[in-house]
């Protein structure tokens, strides 16, 4: 089974979206399977990390911003603003796809686990993430 899931952006950062993912499978797939989501950009990513501190979330996201600076004298594709490149080597750097097991129509992730949608522009985006469910 196949659905496209809708993300609105509203600035860089990770953006929890558990609970959306959490709701379509409740109302799908009351049953066992495997809920693979990919995302179908290249300047965001995918990601589960720990949903209770806010301080880990913003340590991810300071850390990586170091990693990858903006205004690299080695970029070479800059048409797109100061962000662009950096986006894509942050997206390199994570994951377009990752894949939770799910059981009576519950996610299975751990008690502090959280499912995240990890935008590395600046502005404001519509996002599209394709959500597979194998069921058993």
């Amino acid at each position: 089974m196949l659905l496209n899931i809708k993300v609105k952006t509203p600035h860089q950062g990770l953006h929890s979206i558990t609970e959306k993912i959490a709701t379509e499978i409740s109302k799908l797939a009351p049953s066992d399977g495997l809920c693979t989501l990919f995302i179908q950009h290249t300047s965001a990513s995918l990601l589960i990390q720990e949903n209770y501190d806010d301080s880990a979330r913003r340590d991810l996201e300071n850390w990586l911003n170091r990693l990858v600076p903006e205004n690299d004298s080695i970029y070479t594709h800059t048409l797109e603003g100061p962000d662009d490149m950096p986006a894509h080597i942050k997206t390199m750097l994570t994951a377009t796809q990752i894949s939770i097991p799910f059981a009576s129509g519950r996610l299975l992730l751990g008690t502090w686990q959280g499912i995240y949608l990890w935008e590395h522009r600046y502005s404001e985006a519509n996002r599209n993430i394709i959500m597979h469910l194998s069921i058993d």
